[in-house]
């Protein structure tokens, strides 16, 4: 598909790396319009096979009160004096009535976001599980074809779908705070096993000993896990965003760890593709579900027996998908 109008003045904009263009570009992404998503379609298409050199794509989650936006900023910070150029997809929780971003992490990074060669963008979650914004993937290659080459992408915190923020990065990375063995209650041993690098954030002052201890049995439950990678078994380390300890040694395992990847940096990406492309196809088909209204109506007529438990939800599930297909046949 050809870029036309808006669509091609977006790209010929982010592939000069103009951050204006890229913003722009994912407001058109995250739009429902449909004319709107046939436009992002094309650009998002053109913009994934611009060649640059391979991009890292790291994924932060970690426990309220944690201070992710806080380590990110500090880290960002670093990767700019480094010679990088930073982009921060920060994902923050909706409004289930507006849609819109509650936190606001863009003025909680506030030296990050003005810096020259960071990118910093929050993003509605609009109710999707993890946090994860439905078009996230899209966001990343965008920011990588304006020539971000490390991308970060904050979730909301620590739920059930942050598999869904491992399916579009390379690297997870869990933050936890010192808290002895509490702070290891409040985690979910998935959320755990995704983890390549887990950091106990604020292991400083008076938090220094129970850091330690923490980073002691975070290790302990590391070797009971099942390494995701081939090459890699998950480290854990004590850091401070706010004195700027350790952050150095952060950075340098992220690179260990990618230099360790080899071969299997290509399948990952191609296994990111293929897990989005089919949690998009699950979204579009609910989108148009619910959009439909004889099958939004239909299912409606269920509700009643469903709630009485008279019919159970996966009966009434089976039911609606075959009164949507029977429809459009």
């Amino acid at each position: 598909m050809s870029l036309t109008g808006k669509a091609q003045a977006l790209f010929e904009g982010i592939t000069r790396g103009d951050r204006m263009s890229l913003a722009r570009a994912i407001t058109l992404v995250e739009s429902s319009r449909a004319d709107h998503r046939k436009q992002a379609g094309a650009l998002v298409s053109a913009c994934s096979r611009v060649q640059r050199p391979k991009t890292l794509r790291i994924g932060l989650t970690g426990t309220p009160g944690v201070g992710k936006s806080t380590f990110i900023e500090s880290l960002g910070m670093l990767l700019l004096r480094k010679g990088h150029r930073v982009s921060v997809l920060a994902v923050d929780p909706s409004s289930a009535r507006s849609g819109g971003s509650i936190l606001g992490d863009k003025t909680r990074m506030q030296d990050l976001s003005v810096a020259e060669g960071a990118f910093v963008r929050p993003s509605p979650s609009r109710g999707s599980l993890g946090g994860v914004a439905r078009n996230t993937m899209d966001s990343i290659i965008l920011a990588e074809a304006a020539g971000f080459d490390v991308c970060l992408v904050e979730t909301v915190g620590v739920g059930q779908s942050e598999t869904m923020v491992a399916d579009v990065v390379d690297m997870f990375i869990l933050l936890l705070q010192p808290g002895s063995g509490d702070e290891l209650q409040g985690v979910k041993r998935g959320i755990m096993e995704l983890a390549d690098l887990v950091v106990i954030n604020k292991a400083d002052g008076a938090l220094e000993l129970p850091a330690k201890l923490t980073r002691s049995e975070i290790n302990n439950a590391l070797h009971l896990m099942v390494p995701r990678r081939t090459a890699w078994a998950p480290k854990c380390l004590r850091a401070s965003a706010v004195t700027g300890y350790n952050l150095e040694r952060v950075w340098d395992t992220v690179l260990r760890y990618f230099d360790g990847l080899g071969d299997e940096w290509d399948t990952l990406r191609a296994e990111q593709r293929e897990k989005w492309m089919w949690r998009e196809v699950r979204d579009l088909l609910m989108t148009r579900i619910h959009k439909d209204e004889g099958t939004r109506l239909f299912a409606e007529s269920l509700k009643a027996d469903v709630l009485a438990g008279s019919v159970s939800p996966g009966v009434a599930a089976d039911q609606i998908v075959e009164r949507f297909l029977s429809l459009k046949n």
